[in-house]
């Protein structure tokens, strides 16, 4: 009997699946936009939402959905007025997010030192059928608004203003994206971490960049890889028994290194080939011109 026999493995492949499907579908609207980083200041936001729902006895993952939308919502509105930059208020999110969930679960009765690595590093083997059920919901909805809007997120974070002369509802547009990305954190809490989400956000998609064209084939692909590092991390991370968020970053990293070696290669050796060509052209050029 193979490791996926088991229910809870069985599970926690499931639960890293949604994750990887979901995180780079919106991570490569963020790349577009360049707030790679947004995943980590919301990520942290959260956090303080699983501490209130510990100390409340709610739902953590419903109160870190809520204070992650919350939180996106408000970075959104700072940076569209313009009157604190962005990365002040990324900062905040970042500082304060950790702090007061660091405080709010050393508050409540829960074990603390163990709620708090399950949540900041992820912990997919304790996924429970109610998690995954959550889980399959919220990535469904991810990947709703990442593949059905696409037309026009792209255009807001490819240009901004030229989406908003063309009559597009940017600022709709812009914090459906802001509520998504921390419905996207949430989704990974449980496979990833909170600490880690935003990598499986960015990696894949950076990755995915390197061998396609076009923003649709980059999507396509990204999601093409999250889920083969997140699947493979977990099995990965059974056999030879280390953690599995980090896991399936180091493998979406180990990924991206190796595709950019690979495209190297193959770039040089494209240049190699066209470079003993083009002597071999000239001289039939030569030889032509010398015997007209």
């Amino acid at each position: 009997m193979g490791i996926f026999a088991y229910d809870f493995m069985i599970r926690a492949l499931l639960g890293a699946l949604i994750t990887g499907a979901a995180a780079p579908a919106i991570g490569v609207y963020l790349v577009q936009r360049r707030l790679s980083l947004i995943g980590d200041g919301l990520g942290h936001v959260a956090l303080t939402g699983v501490g209130l729902g510990l100390l409340l006895h709610r739902s953590p993952v419903i109160m870190a959905v809520l204070a992650a939308a919350a939180g996106a919502v408000v970075i959104e509105l700072v940076r569209e007025r313009g009157r604190t930059s962005g990365d002040i208020a990324l900062s905040m999110l970042f500082y304060g997010g950790i702090s007061g969930g660091v405080v709010l679960v050393n508050l409540s009765d829960a074990q603390s030192s163990r709620s708090l690595v399950t949540y900041l590093f992820g912990s997919p083997l304790t996924t429970s059928r109610q998690d995954l059920a959550v889980m399959l919901i919220l990535g469904v909805a991810v990947l709703a608004v990442a593949l059905l809007l696409r037309p026009w997120l792209f255009a807001v974070c490819h240009d901004e203003e030229y989406a908003r002369v063309s009559g597009l509802p940017v600022r709709t547009l812009n914090l459906i994206l802001a509520v998504t990305t921390a419905v996207t954190v949430t989704v990974a809490m449980r496979a990833v971490g909170l600490l880690l989400v935003s990598a499986l956000m960015v990696v894949p998609v950076a990755t995915a960049q390197q061998m396609t064209r076009g923003f649709r084939a980059t999507m396509l692909a990204a999601i093409g890889l999250g889920l083969v590092v997140s699947g493979g991390g977990v099995w990965l991370s059974t056999a030879i028994d280390t953690g599995p968020g980090a896991t399936v970053v180091l493998l979406a990293i180990a990924g991206f290194f190796a595709v950019t070696v690979g495209v190297a290669a193959v770039r040089a050796a494209r240049g190699a080939r066209h470079r003993q060509e083009t002597p071999a052209l000239d001289d039939v050029a030569s030889d032509a011109h010398a015997g007209a």
